[in-house]
């Protein structure tokens, strides 16, 4: 049994009705606040540069983790690891998937990175597979691979979203999908703010190390800071209620939420930027939307069945 912090046993996973509905309702609230947190990071990005983002979106963020915890009991020994190394993997991998997303902005519209972002429920249930070592039925493969054509209808031939951005776009949501279950898989002996608070600190340090290939244009104005500010706050804090709320609950049961994030995105998207999805993006996300809530459907059922 993994060893907590102090020397006491780590908790233990739960999959009942309770948590999960709890559950439900912040992973909402936290996919909400970091779309809306995602149309600041476009703004500044395309102010300061995506280094200066990562940076001042990391640094921000881990200290508004670190504010938060120092009044919980426990204090900041809440935010040190007990598994080093699987946390750093995971902090690292979240950067990546920031990054990826941060630079494909420069180049592709919010709910066009959304709607392609779809894919990842579908993508951990076939991950599910070598690192859960669960069983993928025919029908929920079936499913999943009907909602990987929706991705077609999105990039069709000649499409707008046909350009260098997007196998980065693509290898990051494959990484998101990978840290998805490893924040499930790390609850079991870390708490929510030390997931947190890693992640903003590799935000940071890679925000540092790219510095020299995207140095920061606009680096002054009040408004970018404010923005810089709010991206990271917000998101560090946002953190904190994710993986709290995927210690809650399985997997299968809030990946389908990822799905409000086009929600929140395009509304924020459009307000901002005046940008407006393509029919092919609406119509590609609702088929990769459809098959991960088939899926969602059959893991209820082969839960009843027992």
């Amino acid at each position: 049994m993994p060893i907590a912090r102090g020397g006491a046993a780590a908790r233990v996973l739960t999959d009942n009705a309770a948590d999960t509905i709890r559950a439900i309702g912040l992973v909402a609230f936290a996919y909400m606040v970091l779309s809306l947190g995602d149309a600041a990071a476009k703004w500044a990005i395309l102010s300061a540069g995506v280094a200066w983002a990562l940076l001042w979106r990391g640094a921000f963020g881990a200290a508004a983790v670190l504010a938060v915890t120092a009044s919980r009991a426990g204090g900041w020994r809440r935010v040190i690891p007990v598994r080093w190394r699987y946390m750093m993997l995971r902090a690292a991998l979240s950067s990546y998937t920031t990054a990826s997303w941060y630079l494909s902005w420069r180049h592709m519209q919010l709910a066009d990175t959304y709607a392609l972002g779809f894919t990842a429920p579908l993508i951990m249930t076939l991950l599910a597979i070598p690192l859960l070592k669960e069983r993928i039925r025919w029908r929920r493969m079936l499913s999943t691979l009907l909602g990987f054509s929706g991705v077609l209808v999105m990039l069709r031939p000649g499409g707008s979203l046909w350009n260098p951005a997007l196998p980065l776009l693509m290898s990051g949501i494959v990484s998101m999908a990978v840290t998805r279950i490893m924040a499930r898989q790390l609850s079991l002996t870390e708490t929510p703010e030390c997931q947190a608070f890693w992640l903003m600190v590799s935000h940071a340090v890679i925000g540092l190390l790219l510095l020299g290939l995207f140095p920061p244009g606009d680096g002054g104005s009040a408004l970018l800071w404010l923005s810089l500010a709010g991206l990271g706050v917000s998101s560090g804090l946002a953190h904190c209620v994710f993986t709290h709320a995927y210690g809650l609950a399985p997997v299968s049961a809030l990946a389908p939420y990822e799905y409000t994030m086009l929600i929140w995105g395009g509304a924020a998207g459009f307000v901002v930027f005046g940008e407006v999805p393509s029919w092919s993006t609406l119509a590609g996300a609702a088929i990769v939307a459809a098959a991960g809530l088939y899926n969602l459907h059959r893991e209820r059922v082969r839960a009843r069945l027992g």
